[in-house]
């Protein structure tokens, strides 16, 4: 089982990033689990979610100590709280920033929200980096995110819908072109 804890900002989709996630996990024929800490939850302040994926049914459950791979939605956590605490040696980070930061991991860098200004007119970070994940990783498909994305973010309209899968491919696409690969 691979573990991921995402780390972001309150009202910048860290919970969703993890929904969308595990859940095109099953669109790859893999069990997904996802939620988020419990905390007081309020835009801006930092948040953290959680997901699981595996072979196998995933029966552990809250928060993720020990992570395999973190993303980082928004580079200013990396000085508010410590988002490789508890990581081994061969975790790995996939982190919205636009150059390398003071991290010990192995780490992608995208700058995602660039991308999500071009793209959605709004600094929200989670589906581009869902796509940079996605291509980092190899842990999930550029289809199954679709088909997922599909199926979380229901309460978008269509046009917001089109706009936030194209989100996911620019990301995935800038990662998978060598960009900001370190």
């Amino acid at each position: 089982m691979v573990r991921i804890r995402v780390h972001g900002r309150g009202g910048e989709g860290a919970v969703t990033f993890a929904h969308i996630l595990c859940a095109s996990a099953t669109y790859d024929g893999k069990y997904g689990q996802s939620c988020m800490a419990a905390a007081f939850e309020r835009r801006g302040a930092p948040v953290e979610a959680f997901g699981r994926i595996g072979e196998r049914p995933i029966a552990e459950r809250g928060t993720i100590t020990e992570p395999d791979i973190v993303a980082v939605l928004n580079p200013t956590l990396v000085t508010a709280v410590n988002v490789e605490l508890g990581m081994n040696e061969s975790g790995m980070l996939v982190v919205n920033a636009p150059e390398q930061l003071a991290l010990k991991h192995r780490a992608t860098y995208i700058d995602a929200r660039r991308i999500a200004l071009e793209m959605l007119n709004v600094p929200i970070t989670n589906t581009v980096m869902l796509g940079a994940f996605a291509a980092a990783t190899e842990l999930v498909t550029l289809e199954s995110l679709e088909k997922a994305a599909r199926f979380i973010l229901t309460r978008f309209s269509e046009n917001k819908l089109k706009a936030n899968i194209a989100a996911i491919r620019a990301g995935y696409d800038e990662v998978k072109r060598g960009q900001g690969i370190h």
